[in-house]
């Protein structure tokens, strides 16, 4: 038997520990998302501890969505150049090191710094460990099977990071909220050597400079709606700011397209549902980042449930996630296709969010929290990964990590977006009920409605993006 046919057999049998490689990269997208949503519960005791205004809370979530939406297309292209193992293993190097500087942070811009480094190694890991997924699956039952632990990881961590932030915080304290990323970084360090393969490299370039544009451009945007609550729209420093975001992204197409080596080559974009799906993917999370973030404000500001009640609240959300993703979307996805179940899980999504969107002020977890929450979680389950295979579906084997950043990029940008729109318009809705005679209990109770009412907007367009706008080719 020549060389050549014996390595052909060996590169077609599957990787012999691809679940054990897929336990830890499941792990490692838990810790990514986690680390988006654990900081909630914690920002009040932050605040006393560090001298944060009010305003100036929200930039401990941004900070770190902010730089992990900007810098996911450079991690994606760092994949593909350097190899998927490599880049993710450098990610949660960064990741410990920025969760010690900010679990020891002394100052607002000590926590700032800290959580920005969080992102960008997060922006690193995301990307890489998509490809490392896609590429250890060789059959299609299998690879349906492993994307829906990959999915359940990913919602489950966006869920459980309220549950544990509540849980640290009253029983730890917040540095812990941080700090508990150094052992769980360390561990994937450990194993990742003699789990994960190399991956594959390519020659050529980085675009630096494309990477700091995007990430320049998202910032100034988020900043702008965040700070047009107390300047309001038409001020000059939103318009500015916009204005500036706007020429930033110009000037990043520009660079694109006249780069031989591009961050984001502008072709890729014809290649079929990558453009719709990453929409999809954006909305998607500007309609259940908001779920969840006002859901838990609900329960603690209306319903007055402790920090950890209102953890123990979301954990029948969560677990339905993790079960239908690991046991349901992947046998519907083969059936199916990725279209069916993706438009379904938009319309129980935008169900969910018009269900909350009537919550009373005097209302009960069993009657007015459960079932919505448990109609999201169907929602999200049936949509999230028919969604991310929706927008890698036409890209070719060597742009794999640049789509896999690209659809990262969509979600986090439209968390961040998403979640400061919606805030402008409570806050919006919160000034005009304050000049009214209404209690601040209602004012608080009616801006929650309104923040799910928003949502359901938002779900219902995805709905109706993934329904003329997605393709397939089954």
């Amino acid at each position: 038997m020549s060389k050549d046919t014996t390595q052909q057999i060996v590169q077609a049998l599957p990787y012999a520990k691809r679940w054990a490689a897929l336990s830890l990269l499941c792990m490692a997208q838990f810790i990514v998302i986690m680390d988006t949503s654990i900081i909630g519960v914690a920002l009040p005791a932050i605040k006393t501890d560090l001298g944060y205004s009010q305003t100036g809370l929200q930039w401990i979530f941004n900070a770190y969505v902010i730089v992990f939406g900007g810098f996911l297309l450079l991690g994606g292209r760092l994949s593909d150049l350097f190899g998927s193992r490599k880049i993710f293993m450098w990610g949660f190097a960064i990741l410990s090191g920025s969760s010690l500087l900010a679990g020891m942070a002394w100052s607002e811009t000590a926590l700032n710094t800290g959580r920005a480094l969080q992102g960008l190694g997060s922006a690193f890991i995301a990307p890489a460990a998509l490809t490392l997924v896609l590429t250890k699956f060789t059959d299609p039952k299998e690879l349906s099977k492993a994307l829906g632990f990959w999915g359940a990881a990913a919602a489950a961590g966006g869920s459980a990071g309220v549950f544990f932030g509540g849980a640290i915080t009253q029983w730890l304290s917040w540095q812990w909220v941080f700090l508990i990323n150094i052992p769980l970084g360390l561990v994937v360090l450990v194993l990742s050597p003699n789990l994960l393969l190399k991956g594959t490299t390519q020659k050529g370039k980085v675009d630096l400079l494309g990477a700091i544009l995007a990430t320049a451009a998202i910032m100034l945007t988020v900043y702008a709606i965040v700070s047009a609550e107390g300047l309001g729209w038409d001020s000059i420093q939103t318009l500015g700011l916009l204005g500036t975001a706007i020429a930033l992204f110009i000037v990043f197409l520009i660079v694109q397209k006249n780069n031989r080596e591009p961050l984001v080559p502008l072709s890729i974009f014809r290649v079929p549902n990558l453009s719709a799906g990453n929409l999809v993917m954006a909305l998607m999370a500007g309609a259940w980042i908001p779920l969840w973030f006002f859901l838990n404000l609900y329960l603690q500001q209306v319903l007055n449930y402790s920090a950890f009640n209102s953890g123990l609240a979301l954990l029948p959300m969560t677990f339905a996630i993790m079960i239908l993703m690991m046991g349901v979307t992947g046998k519907l996805v083969a059936k199916f296709g990725f279209k069916a179940p993706l438009i379904a899980g938009f319309i129980a999504l935008t169900a969910s969010l018009v269900l909350f969107s009537n919550v009373p002020v005097d209302g009960s977890f069993i009657v007015n929290v459960l079932p919505a929450s448990l109609l999201g979680a169907i929602g999200m389950s049936l949509a999230y990964i028919p969604g991310t295979i929706a927008s890698m579906s036409g890209a070719k084997p060597q742009e794999t990590g640049l789509a896999s950043g690209l659809v990262n990029t969509s979600y986090q940008i439209g968390s961040a977006l998403g979640l400061a729109i919606i805030v402008a318009i409570v806050a919006a809705k919160a000034d005009v009920l304050k000049t009214q005679s209404v209690t601040d209990l209602k004012i608080l109770n009616e801006s929650f409605r309104t923040a799910f009412k928003s949502a359901a907007v938002v779900s219902g367009v995805a709905a109706l993006v993934a329904i003329f706008a997605i393709k397939t080719f089954r």
